[in-house]
C-alpha cells in the first residue's frame, strides 16, 4: 500500500512493502521507500497547496469564525458567454468556497443572455455590463481596469477576498477556503515541472513585463487574495499595459506576462498547485491526486465565428 505525507518541503509517497504486527501489538514497517513528488513550499516560505496538505474542516471553520467572504470575478464577452458561462457558474455552485458568502461578478457585453442559476444561501450574482473589444491588448486593459473599479466602488465595502477567474473552466472538486490568502497565485499546469529556461516570460526589454528570470510561471486564469492586494496587482498590470501601448509594445502573453512580472517583484503569500486549474490533455497526471478545476474544451469554431473578434491563444510550452 501507499500513503502521502508531508516531509520538509516535499509531499512524498510512502510505499509500504510489508507491515508486521508484533506480539505487543506494535506495528513494524519492514521495507519502505520515499518517492519525492511535489514541492510544497517556496524559497520565501509561502505554501504551495496540494491535496494532503490541509484539513478542510479546520480551514472552513476558521474562515467561518472570521466571517470570511469572497467576491468572484469572471468575464463572459461575446461567444464566451454562450460557450462557457453556464457550466462555469453551475459547477462553481457545487464546489467553490461552499459555506462562505460568495457573490459572482459577471462582466459581459450581453447581460440579457446571462443564464439563470439556482444559488445556495448567501450566494449571489451581480451582472455588470462592459464594452466588447477585439484586440487582446484592449481586452487585457479592460479586464484589469474593470476589476480595479469594481473593487473600489463596491467589493471593498462587502468582501474580504477577491478571486478572479477565466470563464472557460469547469469546477470538478473542492475549491475551498484552503485557497484563501493575502496574495494568491496559480502554478501553470504546463510549466510547473519545466526548467526556468522554458518559461515563456516576456523577453522584450522594451516591455514593462520584461523578465530575465523568475520563481515560477504563473497562470493568469486564476489569481486572488485580500481585496487590497488584488487591487494593487490589477492596477500595476493595467499601468504596465498602458505604458506598453504608448510605446507600441505588446507583451507576449498580455496580462499574464504582466502578472508574472508583478509576482516576481511582489511575492505571493500562497500558491495554488495545478490541481486548481488542470489541463486534462496533459498525459502525466502522477502528481494530481484531486482535480479541482479543469480547462474547458476549446470550442474553436464557435468562438472564431462569433462577433467578439477574440483570437484563441493557448499558453503551453514552446
Amino acid at each position: 500500500g501507499s500513503v502521502h505525507v508531508i516531509i520538509g518541503c516535499l509531499r512524498v509517497q510512502l510505499s509500504i512493502v510489508c507491515v508486521c504486527v508484533g506480539g505487543c501489538g506494535c506495528v513494524y514497517v519492514q521495507s519502505m521507500s520515499l518517492i519525492p513528488l511535489v514541492q510544497t513550499i517556496t524559497s520565501w516560505k509561502a505554501p504551495i497547496i496540494w491535496e494532503g496538505m490541509f484539513d478542510s474542516i479546520l480551514y472552513d471553520q476558521r474562515h467561518a469564525d472570521k466571517n470570511s467572504s469572497v467576491a468572484l470575478t469572471v468575464f463572459a464577452v461575446g461567444r464566451y458567454l454562450d460557450a462557457y458561462l453556464k457550466t462555469f457558474l453551475t459547477s462553481a455552485e457545487q464546489h467553490f468556497m461552499l459555506g462562505l458568502p460568495v457573490t459572482y461578478y459577471v462582466f459581459t457585453d450581453s447581460p440579457e443572455k446571462v443564464p439563470n442559476i439556482t444559488l445556495a444561501s448567501q450566494r449571489n450574482i451581480k451582472i455588470v455590463q462592459v464594452e466588447k473589444h477585439t484586440r487582446w491588448q484592449d481586452i487585457s486593459m479592460m479586464r484589469m481596469r474593470t476589476i480595479s473599479e469594481t473593487i473600489e466602488s463596491e467589493i471593498r465595502h462587502k468582501f474580504r477576498y477577491v478571486f478572479c477567474f477565466d470563464v472557460d473552466q469547469e469546477f470538478k472538486g473542492r475549491f475551498g477556503s484552503e485557497a484563501l490568502g493575502d496574495s494568491v497565485a496559480l502554478l501553470h499546469a504546463h510549466y510547473y515541472k519545466l526548467p526556468k529556461a522554458r518559461f515563456t516570460y516576456d523577453r522584450n526589454p522594451k516591455s514593462k513585463a520584461f523578465m530575465e528570470t523568475g520563481d515560477f510561471y504563473y497562470h493568469a486564469a486564476i489569481f486572488g487574495g485580500l481585496w487590497q492586494n488584488v487591487k494593487h496587482l490589477v492596477d500595476a498590470c493595467y499601468l504596465g499595459i498602458i505604458e506598453d501601448k504608448l510605446n507600441n509594445v505588446e507583451a507576449l502573453w498580455h496580462d499574464e506576462s504582466h502578472l508574472n512580472k508583478y509576482f516576481w517583484i511582489h511575492k505571493p503569500s500562497r500558491l495554488l498547485s495545478p490541481e486548481y486549474c488542470w489541463d486534462q490533455s496533459i498525459w502525466d497526471k502522477r502528481d494530481i491526486l484531486v482535480t479541482r478545476l479543469v480547462w474547458a474544451p476549446k470550442h474553436y469554431e464557435t468562438l472564431r465565428s462569433g462577433s467578439s473578434g477574440q483570437e484563441i491563444k493557448i499558453r503551453t510550452p514552446m
